[in-house]
């Protein structure tokens, strides 16, 4: 009995050993072929039509403001006032009358001087991959600037890639302190998810209407 216990133990451990090496593998993966695409410098940032800026709460849940929200705005911000991009699409969560992340994101940008015109709304980005897709299948652009901090930067430029869409990715100023350390955490399941998602060739929870971004 003690023999067979410490077999299945042993499978136990070799287990989440197999795992932690395949989330480390893909979290690597996902970095290393994306590193080339991605900019943190504003200078170096080649010029694009649009930017979508990937949606987050703009407080959080012990309801005071949320740095990444704030930092994402900040950042969308700079494109569009430098001349890097001439639109932005805003897409997030809105799957409650009471919750609406595209809307929260267009005041922050609507207060800091940039106009109902250039802004889009995506209100169906319940995910990174369906905000990267619908960027594609439902406002028709080929390439596009992806705006959040680097961990999420780089999922959305991997799978836009995947998809054959010509996308690059502006890093947003990074959070630090706990919150960042739990970001990664998940960024590694996130990361792992992703790659289930290309392997099925998943698409967006909803699609819909096209939008036309004028030229």
């Amino acid at each position: 009995m003690r023999l067979r216990n410490r077999k299945y133990w042993w499978v136990v451990l070799l287990c989440i050993v197999a795992c932690g090496v395949g989330l480390e593998y893909m979290y690597r993966n996902t970095s290393c072929r994306t590193e080339a695409f991605i900019y943190s410098d504003l200078h170096r940032l080649p010029r694009n039509k649009v930017a979508i800026v990937l949606g987050t709460s703009k407080y959080t849940k012990n309801k005071t403001p949320n740095p990444y929200f704030y930092k994402r705005i900040a950042a969308a911000e700079l494109l569009y006032k430098s001349g890097k991009v001439q639109y932005l699409i805003v897409s997030g969560d809105n799957l409650h009358r009471s919750y609406n992340e595209p809307m929260m994101m267009k005041r922050e940008l609507n207060r800091r001087g940039i106009p109902d015109s250039v802004i889009f709304l995506d209100y169906a980005g319940l995910r990174t991959f369906d905000s990267v897709i619908r960027g594609y299948k439902i406002f028709g652009q080929n390439s596009y600037t992806v705006v959040s901090q680097r961990f999420q930067v780089e999922r959305a430029v991997y799978i836009a890639h995947q998809y054959g869409i010509g996308a690059i990715g502006y890093v947003a100023d990074e959070v630090d302190g706990p919150e960042h350390i739990l970001m990664v955490i998940r960024e590694y399941f996130a990361r792992a998810l992703m790659y289930w998602d290309i392997l099925v060739k998943r698409q967006p929870r909803f699609l819909g209407a096209s939008v036309e971004i004028p030229k």
